[in-house]
């Protein structure tokens, strides 16, 4: 192989590796107070509330929202950032479903009792950072 072929190919691996390292810099976040998935199949109405809710002061303990597949629909739990609150659960176009635990009782509102027996927890969606 001559010496023109050998630094075409030098420069395009540094070129190749030099962009997949920038894409992962880029993907890093900006140090933010929050986690956040980078799915974009989060329903908007759930990234304005995150959005909402990164707008207030930090919470201890911080808020958080999973994705479960509930009765066969993608649900969203938005755990409460302290006692005796109720853990929505929240439909794709956020719309409240029921409360599965929390409360004063810890148990939530009664309205899906099955749902730690049937619930499968997908992912953390957001969690705000203490």
């Amino acid at each position: 192989m001559d010496l023109d072929i050998k630094l075409k190919i030098h420069n395009m691996k540094f070129t190749v590796t030099s962009l997949l390292l920038l894409i992962i810099v880029s993907s890093c976040g900006n140090g933010s107070k929050s986690q956040t998935s980078t799915n974009d199949s989060i329903p908007a109405c759930v990234r304005e509330q995150i959005n909402a809710i990164e707008k207030k002061t930090v919470t201890n303990p911080p808020l958080q929202i999973d994705e479960y597949e509930y009765q066969g629909k993608k649900t969203f739990l938005f755990k409460a950032d302290c006692c005796d609150q109720f853990n929505a659960l929240y439909d794709e176009d956020c719309k409240v479903i029921c409360a599965p635990s929390g409360g004063y009782t810890g148990r939530g509102d009664g309205k899906c009792k099955d749902f730690d027996s049937t619930a499968k927890h997908i992912k953390l969606i957001w969690k705000a950072e203490k």
